[in-house]
């Protein structure tokens, strides 16, 4: 008994000290605590975004021609007048830094802490100004206008669902663990092959609802039936046909019993 409560204190403490250490995967400086949000910063993008974006966020060409992330040619686009806006949005996703630059960016584990998130959001700002991060009011937005906005411009590759999908050569995230800010952001920034919308394209008031909506499509109400964890139309129509197949050949069994008698 006392073997077994030291092991589970054990991995308590462990547990403990391993949630105080920040993420590992990225180059931070070892003075960080030191430093402040502006040398921070750009300690941080020098070490883990400058070999792509340049030292000053004026891009990088890299050798070959090819169609790379974002649509742009050569290793990674500039930052230079992308604002707040884009850097919030693929610091606090995760969706960058990248291994290399030929692959596309998807939700992971954030690899820095919110107070290097911050810093390093703050130094892409400084670059070149550019759009702030936006402050999206869901709670002012109307949830049939928002199905209504969705269906037409996000459901061809999100599903009208959120849950997300597959095209030609893309992965399409699914929207359920996306924020009201960061839906916001990517409806303006247009990240990877997502289309941009502007504020003439869709309204600051509109974009409201497509949060809103975005939001409730987390907890949907299955007042039609069973939802079966909302997994897609072809998971259910099989679970349909499987439960239909298994209540015929049972109805067929018993018809047939009964002939018999």
């Amino acid at each position: 008994m006392k073997r077994l409560l030291f092991i589970v204190a054990f991995a308590l403490a462990a547990a403990t000290v391993a949630e105080a250490q920040p993420p590992s995967g990225v180059s931070r400086p070892s003075n960080e605590g030191s430093l402040t949000n502006r040398q921070l910063g750009a300690q941080l993008y020098a070490g883990n975004c400058a070999s792509c974006h340049g030292l000053s966020g004026e891009g990088s060409t890299g050798k070959g021609s090819g169609r790379d992330t974002g649509n742009i040619t050569g290793k990674g686009p500039p930052l230079r007048g992308v604002g707040a806006l884009t850097a919030d949005f693929y610091i606090r996703t995760g969706y960058m830094p990248l291994e290399t630059p030929y692959e596309q960016p998807w939700r992971r584990r954030v690899l820095f802490t919110r107070r290097e998130q911050t810093a390093l959001v703050n130094y892409v700002a400084s670059l070149g100004g550019g759009p702030p991060i936006p402050k999206p009011a869901p709670e002012h937005g109307h949830l049939a206008e928002g199905l209504r906005l969705f269906t037409e411009h996000c459901a061809g590759c999100h599903q009208v669902a959120a849950e997300g999908g597959y095209v030609t050569n893309v992965r399409v995230p699914t929207l359920k663990q996306a924020t009201p800010t960061q839906v916001a952001e990517a409806v303006r920034i247009g990240p990877y092959l997502m289309p941009r919308f502007s504020q003439k394209a869709i309204s600051d008031r509109q974009l409201d609802s497509i949060v809103a909506y975005v939001q409730a499509s987390k907890k949907p109400e299955d007042r039609g039936g069973w939802g079966i964890g909302h997994i897609g139309p072809v998971p259910e129509g099989i679970v349909a046909w499987l439960l239909a197949g298994t209540l015929l050949v049972a109805l067929c069994a018993l018809i047939g019993e009964r002939v018999r008698g």
